[in-house]
């Protein structure tokens, strides 16, 4: 299946599919064709862009698109010169920064390649679990964290280099919560969990798409919470709403010890006799996971045999350490556009003389739509696809417009 790279282009502010490196070292072609391994990345825009004499040609915004070899060449050439690249202080800078949000993606072949190999572990593992992150919802218009124009990354660019460290291309406000749906990934490991093929879902995100895509609650533990969740603060029963459970004003309001930020949402619980204020899910910067949540979802990675790790980077603690928790052999299965600290993991060789793991940079649902075609057969798959259309519909109903 042939990737996005000129739409993506589009969207980094890339007006060619021509390696940005001005002496491309990859042997085929200079171009990047659709389907191609590359590399995206963000700098900082610095006012010598364009200039002949650097390296890159750079575009606006600081971005730029590199086959994986010039990408390796621009690495080596921040330690020291290479015959083919002389950097300036300024562009090794550049360089530097932008390795911080390096977005890789894998060739259309390997992708292919691998997710068949993932499709036979689903389909012979014993207890597999998911673990996902922002980067699955992306594709539902919501923003993640650490890529090119991630939350994060646009904050430092702003904290180190000002307003025009900010990307240019970047959509103010993103689609309303309530207003997002379940992407392809969503659905695929909805459809993945009803075949009994995924035990259990554990999930840093808070957007609820795994809850409105089907995924039964016994079945899913989301370590941040969920924006749809309120509870009681007394009596701790759960309500899931259609609308977003945000933070109520008011004279309830009450600073939680931790975190400082109000929970009430204002609203009184209904359970008989209890009249408790309602408080969010939301686990916000120094709150604690919920401990009944962290459990299940601990009881379940110890029982794992393997793990589809989507769209995390996996370096929030402690929901990282979920995926390498099992009691016995695993084998983890990462599909992300930025490195992780596990990757090294998927490279070793396990007491079979397999390796422990599956490695791919991409787009989760690039993944997932080629994973499907190996577990369903093309009929199954037909009709699965082709009932979209009337989810989207079901799902709608289970929103509030606000």
């Amino acid at each position: 299946m042939a990737s996005s790279l000129a739409a993506e282009n589009k969207t980094m502010g890339l007006v060619t599919d021509k390696c940005c490196l001005q002496q491309c070292v990859n042997k085929t072609s200079k171009f990047l064709q659709p389907g191609d391994a590359r590399v995206n990345v963000r700098a900082f825009e610095s006012k010598s862009k364009g200039a002949k004499s650097m390296a890159v040609d750079w575009r606006e915004g600081g971005v730029a698109s590199f086959h994986w070899p010039c990408w390796a060449e621009l690495n080596r050439a921040t330690k020291n010169p290479t015959p083919a690249i002389t950097l300036s202080d300024v562009e090794r800078s550049m360089i530097l920064d932008a390795m911080k949000t390096a977005e890789f993606h894998d060739s259309d072949a390997d992708i292919s390649a691998m997710a068949k190999k993932i499709a036979d572990t689903l389909k012979h593992s014993i207890h597999c679990i998911a673990f996902t992150g922002a980067g699955i919802s992306t594709a539902a218009g919501i923003g993640d964290f650490r890529g090119i124009h991630g939350k994060w990354t646009e904050r430092d660019k702003v904290k180190n280099y000002g307003a025009k460290g900010a990307s240019k291309s970047k959509k103010e406000g993103g689609t309303p919560v309530q207003n997002l749906r379940p992407t392809y990934t969503h659905e695929a490991l909805a459809k993945l969990q009803e075949m009994g093929l995924v035990k259990f879902l554990i999930s840093q995100n808070t957007d609820g798409l795994h809850r409105l895509s089907g995924i039964p609650a016994d079945k899913l533990a989301e370590l941040h919470g969920n924006t749809f969740v309120e509870k009681c603060e007394k009596c701790e029963t759960r309500f899931e709403r259609s609308f977003p459970c945000r933070r109520g004003i008011g004279a309830f309001e009450k600073k939680c010890d931790k975190c400082r930020i109000n929970h009430r949402t204002g609203r009184r619980c209904s359970e008989k006799g209890c009249d408790g204020y309602m408080i969010n899910t939301i686990i916000n910067f120094g709150d604690y996971l919920e401990s009944d949540v962290l459990s299940r979802a601990t009881a379940e990675a110890r029982l794992t045999d393997a793990v589809l790790v989507l769209g995390s980077t996996l370096r929030v603690s402690p929901a990282n350490d979920l995926v390498a928790m099992s009691d016995g052999p695993s084998r983890l299965m990462i599909c992300n556009r930025q490195t992780t600290p596990y990757d090294a993991v998927c490279k070793l060789i396990g007491p079979d003389d397999e390796p422990m793991g599956y490695r791919l940079f991409g787009d989760c649902d690039i993944l997932m739509r080629n994973v499907m075609r190996f577990v369903l057969s093309p009929e199954e798959l037909c009709v699965w696809e082709d009932g979209r259309q009337a989810r989207m519909a079901e799902y709608a109903m289970k929103r509030t417009a606000v």
